[in-house]
């Protein structure tokens, strides 16, 4: 699975946390520093995979804790339209 950005989401950095704003939607989100580095990771579009395996070298967390907390992040950041998971698509 991709994870691309979408949107016209505005960013700051507030302390260790990054504050996100939708000028089109007027949403407003709050992100942690696990969620801040997700958000700088996928400044281009990342692979699911690679997101996982980035966040296990950088902090200290679980495979299974890791994996479940990033699939509900970017199912959350997905509902404000922040992002788009697309399917791979394979050739034949």
């Amino acid at each position: 699975m991709i994870v691309r950005k979408q949107g016209d989401w505005l960013a700051a950095k507030v302390g260790d946390e990054l504050v996100m704003m939708s000028t089109e939607k007027g949403h407003y989100i709050g992100l942690s520093e696990v969620g801040a580095r997700i958000w700088e990771l996928i400044e281009t579009p990342q692979d699911r995979d690679a997101l996982y395996a980035a966040l296990l070298a950088e902090f200290d967390v679980s495979e299974e804790v890791c994996h479940a907390e990033v699939d509900t992040f970017l199912k959350e950041l997905e509902s404000h339209g922040a992002v788009v998971l697309e399917t791979e698509q394979t050739s034949i």
